[in-house]
């Protein structure tokens, strides 16, 4: 074969395949997109009507907006702690030199990845219930936070390493006091990672479910995530109604949030000073 032909053959094959690939995943955004405004919603896409009475079965329900208050409070000081925890530990990690501490830090992250879900719940619960926080939405923080800190201080890490230690030995010869070095030099430069980790945080928690669910018995406690799953009717068959308008609102917050920090920052996983 002609390589001039078979080299457009294979573009021609990437492309289409690469058309597929966004085919693929768009349909599900397709479906969250139009199915609120249908008049009869079903699993299939479809706009056979525009109606705003989903809406308005959404706002009559007395569940979600309580839930998603609940979600913001969860969420909100599960992404607080997180960010001013890992940024104390990461700044610590970074210019305090502890023997084994890469090893530490990559042994951390390892179990924060193997000890999840169901198997961190029992322990978790039984801990919990010792200091008195079941049905508490500090406890569900607490947990959250502690879960993503090992991850969070991973990535801020590599931020802090990229503040020149000139910037604080300049400070210092200036009278700064440590914590002011790390109030107005360090954090100043790792701004956009602390944004990039407060976003990451603030998703992971505002979509978690087996937490929420297990640790909180007050359905008025519960947030959005948990709530999604009660939009069901006797015979178990989904409110397509509910579930796809709910979807929708529910996911307003986070996409702007994150429009909003990326138009500020911008997204990155690695250090921004640049020489």
């Amino acid at each position: 074969m002609n390589p001039v032909v078979r080299t457009l053959l294979s573009r021609v094959g990437g492309y289409v395949g690469a058309c597929l690939l966004v085919v693929f995943f768009a349909l599900p955004l397709l479906w969250l997109v139009l199915t609120p405004f249908t008049p009869n919603p079903t699993y299939r896409a479809s706009l056979s009507g525009v109606t705003l009475d989903n809406f308005r079965a959404l706002v009559d329900n007395p569940q979600v907006w309580p839930s998603i208050r609940n979600s913001l409070v969860l969420a909100g000081g599960s992404a607080l702690l997180v960010v001013a925890l890992a940024a104390l530990a990461a700044y610590a990690l970074s210019r305090v030199r502890v023997p084994g501490r890469d090893q530490l830090l990559y042994a951390l992250l390892l179990l924060s990845s193997i000890v999840t879900g169901t198997a961190a719940m029992v322990p978790l619960f039984l801990m919990l219930f010792q200091l008195g926080l079941i049905d508490r939405q500090v406890g569900v923080v607490l947990v959250l936070t502690g879960g993503l800190l090992p991850a969070a201080v991973f990535m801020l890490k590599d931020f802090v390493d990229s503040v020149p230690r000139s910037y604080e030995e300049s400070a210092r010869v200036f009278g700064a006091k440590p914590n002011q070095v790390l109030r107005h030099v360090v954090l100043p430069v790792i701004r956009p990672g602390m944004a990039t980790v407060g976003v990451w945080a603030l998703v992971q928690v505002w979509g978690n479910f087996l937490v929420p669910y297990v640790l909180l018995a007050n359905p008025s406690k519960q947030p959005a995530a948990v709530v999604m799953y009660t939009f069901y009717d006797a015979g178990g068959q989904p409110d397509f109604a509910l579930i796809s308008t709910f979807a929708l609102v529910y996911s307003v917050p986070v996409v702007l949030l994150y429009l909003v920090v990326n138009r500020r920052y911008g997204f990155a996983f690695q250090g921004g000073i640049k020489g």
